[in-house]
């Protein structure tokens, strides 16, 4: 059994994707050719915004806002403490301070209320500027952007919408990557749509701002390729990805969501009152990048993956660490202890697998052992 099966998706999409492959290398224009715009427009449709960048990755992607909303020195940036290292490290990597903030414990996702707690003691200390908070739709699930965007507004900051895992929720019919001021996504193959390499994109109804990520993506470029304005990175989406994702984007449409979901009910029908299940709020729907349950004791958890793993059932811990323990951070001002939520399902977290092709009966092998090991 795969956690998640790269294989069997290939094995649907063979045709289609060899075909796409082979006309990129028959183009042989590898670098800008006309997937990369075409998939821009499907994905900026899809998502229901204006504009779609993609660039070399989704931490680029996020690197790639805070360029163009000059983010530095000086300004503090709100993050969940409990995410992947990519949404506080592209703070520091702008010199800015990463304010990590505490989850609900029912979603993953960052708290409103802790939200506004932070931004408070940040404003009272007075040291650092509020400038942005990084919302993460952490295994597929929306943050709460409606709370999230009247705090925001209440005290001007900027909201970015990481949506690495997110691709493909809602919250009422509203797709992820169309919420705050800027969103992001990843195209690491893992994620819910995922090209052969790395890959990620910038989605926004900013003009001015699409057209910043477009020149911060390609060296800072002006009206041509050798007109430098600015100092920017190299980061772009070639063409053979793009092609990938084309033929991806179309399966994940019209048929992968709509299986994750029912992967997802088959399980929260089965193991709910055994274990904790992850919580969908009402009006929110999930593209499930990861489907994680909650055990109540490190111990259980830890027992719970290796007997799974002794049937051949793969697991994973996302996420063993909180950001504000992470080596890296240990300079960043920190209270230890404010966010004991995150410290919490650091212990007790356990992800099963989970992708469109996982059958009926596979899932239910991992719920009867669930079970039993219980």
């Amino acid at each position: 059994m795969q956690f998640r099966d790269l294989k069997t998706q290939y094995h649907h999409l063979k045709k289609d994707i060899d075909a796409a492959i082979q006309t990129v290398l028959d183009n042989t224009n590898f670098i800008s050719g006309a997937p990369v715009t075409e998939l821009e427009e499907q994905l900026a449709s899809y998502v229901g915004v204006k504009h779609c960048e993609t660039c070399g990755n989704g931490t680029d992607a996020l690197s790639l806002v805070l360029m163009a909303w000059g983010i530095g020195p000086g300004d503090a940036v709100f993050v969940p403490d409990f995410t992947f290292f990519a949404s506080g490290e592209v703070v520091a990597h702008q010199g800015a301070v990463p304010v990590f903030v505490d989850v609900d414990a029912d979603t993953f996702n960052l708290d409103p209320e802790r939200l506004e707690e932070a931004i408070k003691a940040v404003l009272k200390e007075g040291r650092l500027k509020p400038k942005v908070i990084i919302a993460v739709d952490l295994f597929g699930l929306p943050a709460d952007y409606p709370r999230i965007q009247a705090i925001a507004d209440e005290y001007g900051l900027k909201v970015l919408e990481d949506g690495a895992q997110g691709f493909g929720g809602a919250i009422n019919g509203r797709r992820t990557c169309s919420f705050g001021d800027a969103a992001t996504t990843s195209f690491f193959p893992a994620k819910p749509l995922g090209c052969y390499g790395d890959g990620g994109a910038v989605f926004t109804d900013d003009a001015e701002l699409a057209a910043l990520i477009q020149s911060y993506k390609i060296h800072g470029k002006g009206s041509f390729k050798y007109d430098n304005v600015r100092i920017g990175v190299n980061s772009r989406l070639d063409t053979l990805q793009a092609a990938i994702l084309q033929v991806k984007l179309r399966a994940f449409a019209d048929t992968e969501l709509e299986a994750v979901n029912a992967v997802a009910a088959q399980y929260t029908e089965a193991l709910g009152g055994r274990v904790k299940t992850p919580a969908v709020p009402e009006g929110f729907s999930s593209s499930w990048a990861q489907y994680t349950i909650t055990l109540p004791e490190v111990d259980q958890r830890d027992a719970l993956q290796a007997a799974l793993k002794a049937q051949g059932i793969p697991t994973m811990v996302y996420y063993p660490k909180p950001m504000h323990e992470q080596t890296a951070f240990e300079d960043v001002p920190f209270t230890k202890g404010s966010c004991p939520v995150t410290e919490s399902l650091c212990k007790r977290v356990l992800a099963l697998p989970m992708h469109p092709y996982l059958t009926e009966e596979s899932a239910g092998t991992v719920v009867s052992q669930i079970k039993k090991s219980l």
